[in-house]
């Protein structure tokens, strides 16, 4: 007799595992790992970031926000703090010192967060796009779960592992899918192109996705850890076209290892003009030294494909770790029709 299926089973499920749609490209197996280490290793090829980079500048938060406007903070890689009038929302809240399953394992962040976890507002959301270490750091959502009592927003097979390690209040999406927050806050899960696993035998037993934020300060785009795939502009399509962006740009060399699972900056801005975003920003660089590339290369290459795909230079930037930018809605086209 077949086992009961877990999940809904679809284009990107068989019941149990999760995979990207068909013709896409799936991760590279577990067993690619030792040719990257020994080039990495071996060969010496990559380059090597500093152990420590300098303190990012301290936030100053706003204390009020008129109606329709939102703030937005960059902690650092996949972190920012959004804020809208009387909301406060977290996107894939990492705080720990590594990204891997102890203390002393996995790759060292070389900068700190911009705020720690006590110097946090009030946190009435959290978004957490899969459950890689860099992604969900476990310690921080307990603490957050316990301190703040939010709503974490995650995708298919997250909400049980979370809530039998103690975080409450889980709600769990499947592409597409869409939650009420609150009034003036609605979330919908999108596809993404990646993988998820927090060991060898846990491989795409949960899924990876992005999430669209429906609000009053018009649409914003948070799109997880993904390669580039035809999804960006199914999301344009089917949600419309984002205010904000929050796009990837860096963990993205060697090519031939990461390229299926994470954008380089050339193809992080084809997914800007894809999505017909007005304003993107770039996230998941310069914290954990998670691949090959310098520590300065994604912003680097990020100006050069600006030049080379017509993109101004206002368009699609990048915060300074800790920096604050206010974002008018004017133009914004209001939060989109949310499909409830």
């Amino acid at each position: 007799m077949s086992r009961p299926a877990r999940f809904p089973v679809s284009d990107h499920c068989d019941g149990g595992r999760f995979f990207n749609p068909a013709g896409r490209r799936q991760a590279r197996s577990f067993f690619a790992l030792p040719r990257w280490w020994w080039q990495r290793l071996v060969l010496r090829e990559g380059s090597r970031w500093p152990r420590t980079m300098p303190l990012p500048r301290q936030p100053v938060l706003p204390e009020n926000l008129p109606p329709g406007q939102l703030a937005v903070t960059f902690l650092g890689h996949s972190t920012f703090l959004l804020q809208l009038p009387g909301l406060n929302l977290l996107t894939d809240p990492v705080f720990a010192t590594r990204a891997g399953p102890f203390g002393w394992l996995g790759p060292r962040r070389v900068r700190p967060p911009a705020l720690r976890l006590p110097e946090l507002p009030r946190i009435d959301a959290v978004l957490v796009s899969h459950n890689h270490y860099d992604h969900l750091d476990l310690a921080a959502l307990r603490w957050l779960a316990r301190q703040h009592r939010p709503v974490i927003i995650t995708t298919l097979g997250n909400q049980a592992w979370l809530e039998a390690r103690g975080v409450a209040g889980v709600v769990e999406l499947d592409w597409w899918q869409a939650h009420a927050v609150r009034a003036g806050l609605g979330v919908t899960c999108t596809p993404a192109q990646h993988f998820a696993a927090r060991a060898p035998w846990d491989r795409c037993r949960t899924l990876w996705g992005g999430f669209m934020l429906h609000t009053a300060a018009g649409l914003v785009f948070f799109a997880g850890d993904t390669g580039w795939a035809p999804h960006f502009a199914e999301i344009k399509s089917r949600l419309g076209a984002p205010a904000l962006a929050l796009l990837p740009i860096g963990a993205y060399e060697p090519r031939w290892f990461m390229e299926p699972v994470h954008m380089n900056p050339d193809e992080a801005v084809r997914a800007h003009l894809a999505l017909g975003a007005r304003q993107s920003l770039g996230m998941h660089f310069g914290t954990f030294q998670l691949t090959n590339e310098a520590l300065d290369a994604p912003l680097r290459h990020l100006a050069a494909a600006r030049t080379a795909q017509g993109v101004a230079a206002g368009a699609f930037t990048a915060l300074d770790f800790g920096e604050t930018r206010r974002l008018d809605p004017a133009g914004a086209g209001g939060g989109g029709p949310f499909p409830v």
